[in-house]
């Protein structure tokens, strides 16, 4: 269980292999990272103009909402008014 199997070692290989093998393949993805860290700022920088003001909204005032008592509602007030 301690020791590095072939497997191990082959896994091991392959992503050593994948990091450092070719042409500088972690400058380059290093290069691409900050390029798209200068155009996100890029983006952010031109979000900045402020947009045009909307029209404004039309307002409409509230309107009171009519309310009739209940015959209910009466003989509950006058039995509270009398006891």
């Amino acid at each position: 269980m301690g020791g590095l199997s072939i497997w191990h070692l082959l896994i091991l290989g392959a992503v050593v292999l994948l990091l450092f093998g070719g042409k500088g393949k972690i400058s380059d993805i290093m290069g691409d990272v900050a390029k798209g860290i200068k155009s996100f700022k890029k983006g952010l920088a031109d979000d900045d103009e402020p947009a045009a003001p909307a029209a404004p909204a039309e307002v409409v005032p509230p309107r009171a909402i009519e309310h009739q008592r209940s015959e209910t509602t009466a003989k509950v007030d006058a039995q509270q008014k009398v006891g």
